[in-house]
C-alpha cells in the first residue's frame, strides 16, 4: 500500500487551521528566511494569504544583549495580526530565559529551529544537529512551552540517509509539548538540493496527532498540491518560492487580489522607509527587486542600475521603470 493510500483525507490548500488554540487563517505559511522575512515582507505575505510568516532566525542567546540588530529582526506592531518568531540555540535554559524576554513576549507563536543545515550552526550543536540529540531537543521544547505560548518545531528528516529519525523525533516533539511541527523533507546532507523524500513527511504525519506541515522543493502550485497529496500534511510552508513570488500565497489560497509586482514593491518601500534607516531599506528592496526580476524578460539591463542606487528616491523611480510596463509578468 502506498503512502497516499494510507492517507484518509487530503486537506485543501487555503484552509483555516487551529494550532494550539491559535487560529491560522490559512494552511499556507511563510518560512523564516535569514535576511528576507523582515516585518514589511511578513505584512505583505499575510495580506496576500499566508496563514503566518515567521521572523528571520534569531539567536536565543543573543536576546540577552538586546542589541539593535536583534531588535530590528524582531520588530512588529499591531498591523501584524499573527506574530510568529523563530529561535535558534542549543541550551534549554537559554531558551527559557529568551522566551520570557520583553522582545519575545509580544509574539503569539515560538518556532524552534531544529532544521538549519549550515556548518557553523551544526558545529554549535544547533539547528539540525539537535535531531542527533533527542533528549536535549525535548528539554528545549519543554523550556519554550513553559512560556504558555504556542510552540512549533521546524526540522528535517534526519542528518543523513543512515540516520533518518523523523518518526521518533516527531513523537518526541508531541510528547514534549509542541503544538505543531514542520518537516523539511530532506536530510541535512542534502542541504537544499534533490527531490524531497515525501514518504518520511507522511511517516511523521502518521506518527503524531498534532498538525504537521510540509516544506522543501515547493516552487509552484502543482508542487504544493503534490506535496499535500503525497504526505497528507495539514499544510505547506513556502521558503524561497514565497520570497521569489509572494503572489504565490494568493494563488495557493484562492485569495482574490489586485496587486502587481509594481504595487507590491512600492508598498514594501513605503513600509520599510517608515521603520528603518536608508541603508537597510536599500539593501532589502534591492534583494526583493532582484527576485522579482528573475522571470521577467527584458530586465537584465536594469541590474547594474539597481545595485548602483544610493537613495531610496532613486530606487523608487527605478522600480517603477522596471515593473511598470508589464506588472504581472512572471509572478504567477
Amino acid at each position: 500500500m502506498t503512502d497516499s493510500e494510507n492517507i484518509k483525507e487530503i486537506k485543501k490548500l487555503g484552509e483555516e487551521i487551529m494550532i494550539g488554540g491559535v487560529r491560522f487563517k490559512s494552511n499556507v505559511l511563510m518560512a523564516p528566511l535569514a535576511g528576507y522575512t523582515c516585518f514589511p515582507f511578513r505584512l505583505m505575505a499575510e495580506r496576500l494569504g499566508a496563514g503566518s510568516a515567521y521572523t528571520e532566525m534569531v539567536s536565543a542567546d543573543a536576546l540577552k544583549y538586546n542589541d539593535k540588530a536583534t531588535t530590528k529582526l524582531l520588530y512588529t506592531d499591531a498591523r501584524e495580526k499573527l506574530k510568529c518568531v523563530q529561535l535558534l540555540g542549543a541550551v534549554p535554559t537559554v531558551f527559557e530565559r529568551a522566551v520570557k524576554s520583553d522582545l519575545i513576549q509580544k509574539f503569539d507563536v515560538i518556532d524552534i529551529n531544529m532544521g538549519c543545515p549550515v556548518p557553523n550552526v551544526i558545529k554549535s550543536g544547533e539547528g539540525c544537529s539537535l535531531m542527533d540529540d533527542i533528549p536535549r531537543a525535548s528539554k528545549i521544547i519543554e523550556s519554550c512551552k513553559r512560556s504558555g505560548k504556542v510552540v512549533s518545531v521546524k526540522c528535517r528528516i534526519g542528518m543523513n540517509p543512515q540516520r533518518i529519525v523523523i518518526e521518533e523525533f516527531a513523537r518526541m516533539c508531541e510528547s514534549s509539548g509542541a503544538d505543531m511541527i514542520t518537516v523539511h523533507g530532506r536530510t541535512r546532507n542534502m542541504m537544499y538540493d534533490g527531490e524531497p523524500l515525501y514518504e518520511y513527511i507522511a511517516l511523521a504525519k502518521r506518527s503524531v496527532s498534532i498538525p504537521v506541515f510540509a516544506n522543501g522543493g515547493i516552487d509552484s502550485k502543482e508542487k504544493a498540491e503534490e506535496m499535500m497529496e503525497k504526505t497528507g500534511a495539514d499544510g505547506v510552508m513556502l521558503a524561497r518560492y514565497g520570497f521569489e513570488n509572494p503572489l504565490a500565497f494568493s494563488l495557493l489560497t484562492g485569495r482574490e487580489i489586485n496587486d502587481t509586482k509594481l504595487s507590491l514593491i512600492l508598498e514594501q518601500i513605503d513600509i520599510a522607509e517608515e521603520l528603518f534607516d536608508e541603508l537597510y531599506v536599500l539593501t532589502y528592496i534591492k534583494k526583493l527587486a532582484s527576485y522579482f526580476m528573475k522571470k521577467q524578460p527584458g530586465t537584465k539591463r536594469y541590474k547594474l542600475d539597481l545595485y548602483k542606487c544610493g537613495k531610496v528616491s532613486e530606487l523608487r523611480e527605478l522600480c517603477t521603470a522596471i515593473f511598470g510596463s508589464d506588472d504581472n509578468a512572471g509572478l504567477v
